[in-house]
């Protein structure tokens, strides 16, 4: 059992530190930090007091109140109802009421930040131009440059043609740009609707309640943005804002005004299909074995595509269908050269989103027949979280509806817009998809590069206290809005001299992350098969009761922003949660992998004949902190006798709350915050290996160590040190050493172990899933029993069949470390 600690800073007496307030009549005041004085609470307990407190909390304003104060203009009254205008929760800079938020939102001199927290740093020019005298040096000669001080600034000036040394000149200069740095204030986080407040999230309001009712009842997603009122706007008046491509006329609201932030709910909108701009008619036949309005796939002009077979067609027929002339699909989806079929993503024709979809074989592949997966297959059934999007009860902190659905049911777009720019579509994935990984991720950073704002519009400054890191790291991030997130960021260790060129941000993500996943915190747990990968806590609001939710969005942010960066976290985790975060399919083969007592107990269930002497019920037991307590799978679930009939909704109910449910309030924070920067189409181009190998790095691997720890069973058994070696074993550690790169090397760990992660002592201490020393292992199997290599990463084995040729080896072993992401059966 892992021991947990509360979180919090250094007991030190002298670990206070200073902020700067405005004060009428000097620039600034030094006052103890007031974080000094609840130095043992957590971000969500200081949270809560600063709402408690707090005379400005943001606000919705009803369609009705709206409409009094000013809101945005609608073409007719039932419009307007949908387009309310909300107080914003930024304080102006001018505020100086010693009680009010004004003081979690100053505006400051570069040289004045004094306390840690998030900056907006802005650079204005203010005031008139400025005009200087300055004489002519001696020896400078009409057209020739010479350097004068002007104030304190240092310019070039060009000697006019009729001037000589010794002669006055007047130069005007523009007004010299001021530094502002903004302390901005930590935005709460919001329960989703069905959710209870805690863990430092608080309950939706049922304002923000009704907009995303409404957007649902519409069939949209609800959206706001936070538009600053321009200067010289005061109540009343009517200013235009541009938000990601939208134009809206808005009325200022009677209690805002210049420079403040209000928060605007546009129209919902219905997402239109993505036009072709030209088309081309393919005819084809639908292949026997195909239902009406049963999907299929086929090759069109060199395209893979999915089909829908219309109502009135029948298999034999011949149907008509119009595809985008010069865009290439063949290589969007993200399956492998496979034998006996898997799950895959392809571009279906009606909106060309991708989906996923299961074909049954290569051949059947090559048909198009998918498997309809109608009925329960424990072997195939795979399931796709789902997140729906909504407003939170402040515009920077979106919440979200998590779900789990069917594999085949699952979309995602193809294309991604910025700023009415087209940053990538389904062409661009399908020239990148089949790439190497370097390639692919210098691809991404290239999407994230054009999605970042421009340094001249402002960047983000994070400064933080090395003995209270954690905690400064945390008030600041979350006080971050999404455009925050994608705005260029500086990290500042409080007084410390260094210059952020790399290497300070760098730390940063290496120690906050390092911290985030150390067991003892109480958020991870090392995952039961593997010492190396962690899993998240279940009894995390036991071990961080107040806060543990925006600490798990907290994380994600970073990780989101390590990827957007090019940054390295300190933390692999277990291979499911990569899937979440690409949107893969979790099968039971992942749950095998985290739990293979667990799922074997249940694949035992598929083969009984009668499991009414099983006495099972729709409730799991569990025990978390020494206290047993049994769980309902589904509502009443105590009360439903598990039968024949409903075996499928039962292991497909464990599987829900084992890769979900258990943990959903802590991963559904996960993926926002991830969420919150990362594009979700850009990934589209990664596996769950490629992910951690980007996020985490490639391990540094001693080959001689990874050999000499490696044992040997089946076929292989002879081939241990001192005695003579199989030559399939030869061919294996040639292969790995010459062959291989780095990345495959780091992927071939993973395919045996579940993780690139490499134990600090060497391969001599891998553990298996009983925490054992399980060695590096290869069992030698013969290649009639098995075509391909298969892992067994509960205890690290590799079953390696003999094959004839080291060709076919290093086929083989390299086809099945690539298609081991996908969920294909390999034998």
């Amino acid at each position: 059992m892992p021991i947990f600690r509360i979180m919090g800073g250094s007991r030190s007496s002298n670990a206070a530190s200073h902020i700067t307030t405005p004060q009428a009549g000097s620039n600034t005041v030094r006052q103890t930090d007031r974080r000094s004085a609840s130095r043992h609470q957590y971000p969500g307990q200081r949270l809560q007091q600063q709402q408690q407190s707090s005379q400005q909390t943001p606000t919705f304003m009803s369609p009705s109140e709206a409409n009094q104060l000013g809101g945005m203009q609608a073409p007719n009254p039932a419009a307007a109802q949908n387009n309310p205008v909300i107080q914003g929760n930024n304080i102006p800079a001018s505020s100086t009421s010693p009680n009010s938020d004004a003081q979690m939102m100053l505006s400051m001199q570069a040289s004045e930040v004094t306390r840690p927290g998030a900056y907006s740093v802005t650079r204005t020019s203010s005031g008139p131009a400025q005009v200087y005298r300055v004489t002519v040096p001696p020896g400078v000669r009409p057209g020739s440059e010479f350097t004068v001080h002007a104030g304190a600034r240092r310019v070039r000036v060009r000697c006019p043609p009729n001037s000589r040394p010794g002669h006055s000149l007047q130069i005007t200069l523009p007004p010299e740009p001021v530094t502002h740095n903004q302390l901005l204030k930590v935005a709460p986080l919001t329960c989703a609707e069905e959710d209870v407040a805690g863990g430092g999230a608080v309950k939706m309001t049922p304002e923000v309640l009704r907009v995303n009712q409404a957007a649902t009842e519409s069939g949209g997603v609800a959206q706001t943005f936070l538009v600053t009122i321009p200067a010289n706007i005061f109540p009343g008046m009517q200013f235009t804002v541009n938000v990601e491509g939208q134009r809206f006329m808005v009325t200022c609201p009677a209690n805002a005004g210049p420079n403040m932030k209000v928060r605007i709910v546009p129209p919902t909108q219905r997402e239109e299909p993505m036009a072709a701009p030209k088309t081309q008619v393919f005819e084809v036949t639908v292949p026997a074995g195909v239902r009406p309005n049963q999907p299929f796939t086929l090759m069109a002009n060199g395209q893979r595509v999915l089909v829908t077979c219309p109502t009135n067609v029948a298999p034999g027929q011949k149907i008509r269908f119009q595809l985008p002339v010069q865009q290439v699909i063949g290589n969007i989806q993200l399956s492998y050269e496979n034998e006996s079929g898997g799950w895959c993503r392809t571009i279906r024709v009606k909106d060309l989103k991708f989906q996923w979809v299961r074909v049954q074989s290569k051949k059947e592949e090559q048909e198009g027949i998918l498997d309809d997966m109608e009925k329960f297959d424990f072997s195939k059934a795979a399931y796709v979280r789902k997140l729906s999007y909504l407003e939170g009860n402040d515009a920077r902190m979106r919440t979200a509806k998590v779900d789990f659905v069917p594999a085949n049911e699952a979309v995602v777009d193809s294309r991604l817009m910025h700023a009415n720019k087209t940053l990538l579509s389904y062409a661009d994935i399908a020239n990148i998809q089949g790439k190497g990984l370097e390639e692919k991720i210098a691809w991404f950073q290239n999407i994230c590069k054009q999605s970042m704002t421009n340094w001249e519009n402002g960047h983000v400054k994070l400064v933080v206290r090395r003995h209270s890191l954690l905690q400064d790291s945390v008030d600041a991030v979350m006080s971050l809005g999404r455009d925050d997130m994608r705005k260029h960021w500086r990290v500042e260790f409080l007084g410390e001299p260094a210059i952020d060129a790399g290497g300070v941000t760098r730390e940063w993500f290496q120690l906050v992350s390092e911290q985030l996943f150390d067991p003892d915190f109480g958020l991870w747990l090392s995952s039961v098969n593997n010492q190396m990968c962690m899993t998240i806590n279940p009894a995390s609001d036991i071990s961080c009761p107040d806060d543990h939710l925006i600490y798990f969005r907290f994380l994600g942010r970073v990780m989101g922003r390590a990827l957007f960066d090019r940054q390295l976290i300190k933390g692999h985790m277990v291979r499911h949660f990569y899937k979440h975060l690409l949107g893969w399919p979790i099968t039971f083969e992942d749950l095998e992998a985290q739990d293979e007592e667990y799922y074997t107990s249940l694949k035992k269930f598929t083969t009984m004949e009668d499991l009414s002497m099983m006495c099972l019920d729709f409730t799991i037991t569990e025990e978390t902190m020494g206290v047993r307590r049994d769980v309902e799978l589904i509502p009443g679930g105590n009360m439903k006798e598990v039968t024949a009939e409903n075996l499928p909704q039962y292991l497909e109910s464990n599987l829900r709350y084992r890769m979900l449910d258990r943990v959903k309030p802590q991963l559904r924070e996960l993926l926002l915050g991830f969420f919150d920067i990362i594009p979700e189409p850009a990934l589209t181009v990664f596996d769950p290996n490629e992910l951690e190998l980007t996020l985490c790095g490639l391990p540094t691997i001693e080959m001689d160590d990874w050999e000499f720890n490696t044992i040997y069973s089946g076929l292989y058994e002879n081939a241990s040190k001192g005695k003579q070696q199989h030559k399939c074993v030869q061919w294996f550690w040639e292969v790995v050493r010459e062959d291989f790169d780095q990345e495959m090397k780091a992927r071939l760990l993973q395919f045996v172990t579940g993780t690139s992660g490499v134990p600090t002592r060497g391969f001599s201490v891998l553990q298996g899933n009983d925490g054992n020393i399980k060695k590096f292992a290869i069992h030698g199997v013969n290649r009639t029993q098995y075509a391909f290599p298969r892992s067994h990463t509960c205890f690290n084995r590799i079953d390696l069949p003999n094959y004839s040729t080291k060709k076919e080896l290093y086929e083989k072993l390299k086809a099945a470390i690539t298609m081991s992401s996908v969920g294909f059966d390999m034998e």
